[in-house]
């Protein structure tokens, strides 16, 4: 849960997020939408990996990411466990 926590804790990540919530992208589309360099789009993107928030599947010379939402409905639920024992 700590990866998953550090993943959203930056504002960059979270821009990623929703927008592969739309499509999937490959890292040049998501670097064209940010006025930051492409290998700190890389290392966001490896966090976001690392969460198991977003997953990478190759497609000829690309990796397209798309958003596991999984991971965001596990943690939904955690948070409302807590919640709702108090």
């Amino acid at each position: 849960m700590n990866n998953l926590f550090k993943a959203l804790s930056d504002p960059t990540r979270r821009n990623i997020l929703q927008m592969l919530q739309d499509r999937d992208l490959s890292a040049g589309e998501i670097a064209n939408e940010f006025d930051i360099s492409k290998p700190s789009i890389s290392h966001h993107l490896d966090i976001l990996k690392q969460a198991e928030l977003i997953s990478g599947e190759r497609d000829g010379q690309f990796i397209l990411y798309s958003i596991n939402t999984t991971v965001l409905e596990e943690a939904a639920n955690w948070f409302l466990e807590m919640i709702n024992k108090e």
